[in-house]
């Protein structure tokens, strides 16, 4: 991009072309301004023009003037740098509802995997959790591209549009995280949010981190588990029609195909490890939007585009399975 400021103009002839239209302009309004003053001394003793019957009031400045000289009028204002950015409520806080929409009345909570701050925090997020089967982990700092694009900021990114599709659609829609604390939740946490808020349903994003070769999408379902403090006997039936139905939607959005690696091809995997899934009491699913260690597939997740359609395939499946 070329600089054109008080230091470099790459076209000194356009200033001479204006120099003398300006001088001549400048000339003029001079020469006005004199006979303008001179009628003022004759008349000046004159009654009727003291008394303002025969006067002539001064001309007022042209509104055109700040215009064509290219600044702006009174009338004209500038964007604000911080108005073009998105606005981010705080997580554990629900966003404002759309006026209307199929999904009015509805919670969603959107659960973005892991925590770009998780990096940071190994000994908080490697304690040991109970997840109702057994102890696990608080959390995991995800995966990574081999370029470096992490796990986290596009769980971040693919959240965020989320929510937008959502709230268009008329729901009111909570996060889990939001890159607004340095680490965590921890995956109890992520599902006690869930619970609290009542939601409708819960979508849980992130990306695999396979070996290359494996591509694709899979839905993570929980499984009927009862044990300790997890009981998802209850979800298990509407979080596996919320998961088919996110798998339908999201390969008709992104174009991408059911995991080659996972789910025998059907795009679907029922677990009863993972305790964001076994402690929640509300219907939830988890998602690998891809293989982030495959290079096809990181060109995809990697690509703003993309992320957008698999937002958009997510919100769908939200849609169709909140609207029966």
């Amino acid at each position: 991009m070329s600089y054109v400021g008080p230091e470099f103009d790459p076209n000194p002839s356009r200033r001479s072309f204006w120099r003398r239209p300006l001088t001549v302009a400048v000339a003029a309004l001079v020469t006005g301004a004199l006979a303008g003053w001179l009628l003022w001394q004759v008349t000046a003793d004159d009654p009727v023009g003291s008394a303002g019957g025969g006067g002539t009031a001064a001309p007022a400045s042209s509104p055109s003037a700040a215009t064509e000289s290219g600044q702006p009028t009174d009338t004209e204002t500038r964007p604000s740098p911080d108005s073009e950015k998105p606005s981010t409520p705080a997580s554990g806080t629900a966003s404002a509802p759309a006026a209307s929409g199929p999904l009015k009345g509805k919670v969603v909570v959107v659960d973005p995997g892991h925590n770009p701050g998780n990096f940071r925090h190994a000994t908080e997020i490697n304690r040991q959790v109970d997840i109702g089967t057994n102890r696990k982990e608080c959390d995991t700092t995800g995966t990574a591209t081999n370029s470096g694009y992490t796990e986290a900021e596009f769980t971040l990114d693919v959240a965020r549009r989320l929510r937008t599709a959502l709230e268009e659609q008329g729901a009111t829609v909570k996060f889990t995280q939001d890159d607004d604390r340095p680490w965590g939740p921890c995956v109890d946490e992520r599902a006690r949010i869930g619970n609290e808020a009542g939601a409708d349903a819960v979508v849980s994003i992130h990306a695999d981190g396979s070996a290359a070769g494996n591509r694709g999408f899979h839905v993570i379902l929980p499984a009927a588990v009862h044990a300790g403090g997890a009981d998802t006997r209850a979800i298990a039936g509407p979080s596996r029609d919320l998961g088919e139905r996110i798998a339908g939607r999201f390969v008709a959005a992104t174009g991408s195909a059911p995991s080659n690696y996972v789910g025998g091809g059907t795009g679907l995997d029922t677990r009863k490890d993972l305790g964001g899934l076994n402690l929640s009491t509300v219907p939830k699913v988890f998602i690998e939007c891809g293989n982030m260690r495959d290079s096809a597939d990181a060109a995809l997740l990697t690509s703003g585009a993309w992320r957008q359609k698999a937002a958009q395939g997510i919100s769908e499946g939200i849609v169709s399975f909140l609207r029966t």
